[in-house]
């Protein structure tokens, strides 16, 4: 016998039952995208390695060790599974000069790859929703799209405050944080004694990144550092208090956390995260941001822009740690055939109430005909079904279908007209929960 192949590890499979749960989610997301008049965009998995360089910053955790990069063995082009999406997003819009008829609110759904340790909720190969809103200067675009996941935690049964929480923080604009950066620097200079070994390499890199360490050592010297608030000027903070603003008219607690950074080196202005106490460790589920310089900063002409990414394995996570599951995905009736009755006349009765939205199950017969009565009740039980449909040969000779109830209390079988499947088709679907 051949050796058995295996997935890699931290990138799992999905089977059934649980990827109905990720369909259901993703189906969530698609019609809340419509209803904010968000587009879908497909970008290649595969990207050259350097829009990551050029894009998230060579001193990242991601680009320093989490890529998986590789030259390409026919041409020797240097190539990364993409780790994150908006940085493909903005090379798409780039190479086909998409702005050039006036901004673009784009979303994405699917794979992302990071060669991390893998834990629960956090994998190798993991799936983000994003949705990206390009060419808008204005906070109210900031607004819209953190309103959009607060849109999203209603839809999905998420209470904001006892199962989410909103932080806001404004990261200014580069000049602004170069002001900041050099007081860091200074600061934690004359604390470097405190530092650990990640706040000693990002030091003169990227110090900003240190006020985001969960080493409890380190808490007392990150509070005492300067703020990057303090260091804003009149344009950044009356945008951040515009976006404030719109989340208080519509009724969206949050919190202002100064320390509130991100993880990418184009933000700037308004940062976001949504976070939970119901995941332990992995507290964040969306994170976003403005980053206006990342579109020039990747070769094309300025404009800004404004995102948000969300885990989808962490989020179905929260969903199950909050007892919310997806509609049974059970199908309406479940077709019940007996020995001799006319396998066309069963297959066309099936296609014509399928034909008519109701989800019909047919146990597939065997090398010897149909299984046998008690076989295939026990089958059309075990799916969820609310109903079998019982096609006896006499039956259907006589143009019925006898169909019995299988949950609830009372119900009794009945035979209905094959000839007439439009007459009974909606009573199957009645009981499908939405």
């Amino acid at each position: 016998m051949a050796e058995q192949l295996k997935a890699i590890k931290g990138m799992n499979d999905i089977l059934p039952p649980e990827s109905a749960r990720w369909e259901w989610l993703e189906s969530k997301v698609r019609a809340l995208m419509a209803r904010y008049g968000y587009q879908n965009v497909r970008t290649p998995i595969v990207e050259p390695t350097d829009l990551f360089v050029r894009g998230l910053g060579e001193v990242t955790d991601i680009v320093e060790k989490e890529m998986y990069s590789f030259e390409d063995s026919l041409n020797g082009d240097k190539l990364t599974l993409r780790p994150e999406g908006t940085a493909g997003v903005v090379r798409a819009i780039n190479e086909h000069t998409f702005l050039y008829e006036g901004g673009k609110r784009l979303y994405y759904i699917g794979p992302m790859f990071r060669h991390e340790r893998p834990q629960k909720g956090r994998y190798r190969q993991f799936h983000q929703v994003g949705a990206e809103a390009m060419g808008f200067h204005g906070p109210d675009v900031d607004a819209e799209l953190i309103l959009m996941v607060a849109a999203l935690w209603k839809d999905l049964g998420i209470q904001i405050g006892s199962d989410v929480r909103l932080q806001l923080n404004s990261l200014g604009q580069p000049q602004e944080r170069l002001a900041h950066r050099q007081a860091l620097v200074q600061h934690f200079e004359s604390h470097q004694d405190l530092l650990d070994d990640d706040a000693r390499r990002r030091l003169h890199s990227n110090p900003l990144r240190i006020l985001d360490t969960k080493n409890p050592a380190m808490q007392p010297v990150v509070e005492s550092a300067p703020k990057l608030m303090d260091f804003l000027g009149e344009e950044s903070l009356a945008h951040f208090d515009a976006v404030r603003s719109v989340l208080d008219a519509v009724g969206i607690p949050y919190e202002v956390n100064t320390r509130l950074v991100r993880g990418m080196d184009y933000y700037n202005l308004t940062v976001f995260e949504w976070v939970t106490d119901r995941l332990g460790a992995q507290g964040t589920v969306c994170g976003g941001g403005r980053y206006d310089g990342l579109i020039e900063q990747l070769g094309g002409k300025s404009a800004p822009a404004v995102g948000w990414g969300l885990g989808m394995e962490r989020l179905l996570l929260l969903l199950q740690e909050l007892g919310i599951e997806p509609p049974s995905a059970a199908p309406d009736a479940f077709a019940v055939v007996m020995a001799g009755a006319p396998l066309a006349a069963v297959l066309a009765t099936v296609e014509g109430l399928r034909d008519r939205g109701v989800h019909v199950q047919l146990n597939p017969a065997g090398k010897d005909g149909p299984a046998s009565p008690k076989s295939q009740f026990k089958k059309a039980d075990a799916s969820g079904a609310q109903y079998a449909l019982v096609f006896g040969p006499d039956e259907v000779a006589a143009g019925q279908v006898s169909v019995k109830p299988l949950r609830g209390e009372g119900g009794q079988q009945t035979a209905r007209p094959i000839a007439d499947v439009a007459s009974w088709a909606d009573e199957l679907k009645a009981y499908r929960r939405s």
